[in-house]
């Protein structure tokens, strides 16, 4: 098998880290997948310091996007009147280096109205953020069926709300970094480890193919890496970058003796496989929706290619239903937004499609670790 001749194990993820920044010298982009408890977010940390420990400089030449960059706020949640929550920023980090100068309200707006319905205020002096939303009065207007619409003050926003306007301070400082701000000309690389923890599919898909538009135009400046366990927003980053220059992982534990870093930037396209992960548990929960029938197809095509088939459903050559699955393939993985559409099938089609991947899964032995986890 030609993917098994790439392969490398590493003792500590400070090797893994070395590695992903050698590939970087010949390539715009690194994407690695991996599960969740692999060890993503000291991976991200070990790859920021190294530049730091190799030239005895204090400071980093990489901005990144990990935990630790929504540890940079927290909430004041006003306990004793229950009014004035707001989010306090630790202004101490280097991440907010020209914050103030550059008054970013616009900027970060113009990311977060992709995604979110409020909106918020930034107050420079005592490093917080205040959010708003408009909601129904519930009353109507004198002479009018319409209904009132007010502001909302200093509301306490949900989890899922918060990190993605964390995400956009994020994107809105890289598009400086691309843009040549001296602010964050320091900025030579970038480290994304899983934006999207907290996002349901619809925005993770939203989120991914609006950081590759950005990524995609600051190519020539800024040298990336993007780590994630998240099957979906993998499988878009992976198409949307495809045809630039990049290397891309899959990254498991080998035991308790380190890590192994699998090659996956030709057949057989593990992370091509992970997916099946993903669908596996998608059936089992029976929450399967529209976008899964174009990734059981996808896994199809690339399984048919490795194998040298002219047509993906020579996967399911021989089977019971051969010709229905075929079919029903062809129908539901239909258009090329599909996956963009996160509407859940009925339940025949739900059963249709553990029917098909029962039968891909059973005709076909795929080996990676924890696959069904």
């Amino acid at each position: 098998m030609s993917g098994e001749k790439k392969l490398y194990k590493y003792k500590t993820l400070k090797s893994v880290a070395v590695r992903l920044r050698d590939d970087l010298n010949d390539h715009h982009f690194v994407l690695l997948y991996a599960y969740n408890g692999t060890g993503k977010t000291r991976l991200s940390m070990e790859f920021k310091d190294i530049v730091k420990k190799r030239k005895k400089n204090p400071l980093t030449d990489t901005l990144y996007y990990n935990a630790y960059t929504e540890d940079l706020f927290h909430w004041n949640n006003d306990l004793d009147n229950d009014s004035e929550r707001h989010l306090i920023i630790n202004q101490k980090s280097r991440f907010f280096e020209g914050f103030r100068e550059l008054a970013l309200d616009e900027r970060i707006f113009g990311f977060l109205e992709r995604y979110a319905d409020f909106n918020f205020t930034i107050n420079y002096v005592d490093w917080n953020i205040a959010f708003k939303k408009q909601i129904k009065n519930h009353k109507f207007r004198p002479d009018s069926e319409e209904p009132e619409y007010v502001i909302q003050e200093n509301i306490k926003v949900s989890r899922g709300e918060e990190n993605i306007f964390i995400w956009c301070i994020f994107l809105a400082i890289t598009e400086l970094a691309i843009d040549g701000d001296e602010s964050y000309g320091w900025v030579k690389h970038i480290y994304i480890d899983d934006p999207i923890s907290s996002l349901d599919d619809n925005n993770a898909i939203a989120v991914a193919s609006d950081l590759a538009q950005l990524l995609k135009r600051g190519k020539d400046k800024l040298k990336v890496v993007i780590s994630s366990h998240h099957a979906l927003f993998f499988n878009v980053m992976y198409n949307e970058l495809r045809n630039i220059a990049h290397k891309s992982h899959f990254l498991h534990k080998n035991g308790s003796d380190g890590y192994i870093l699998r090659a996956t930037d030709d057949t057989p396209f593990f992370h091509h496989v992970a997916l099946l992960s993903d669908l596996w548990k998608a059936s089992e929960t029976g929450k399967v929706n529209t976008y899964h029938f174009n990734m059981l197809r996808s896994v199809l095509e690339k399984t048919s290619t490795f194998f040298g088939y002219d047509e993906f459903s020579k996967c399911i050559y021989g089977i019971e239903d051969e010709v229905l699955f075929s079919r029903a393939l062809n129908l539901l993985s239909h258009g090329k937004y599909s996956i963009y559409q996160p509407v859940e099938m009925n339940l025949d089609n739900k059963e249709l499609f553990t029917r098909i991947l029962k039968a891909f899964l059973d005709r076909h032995s795929f080996q990676l670790p924890e696959i069904f986890a």
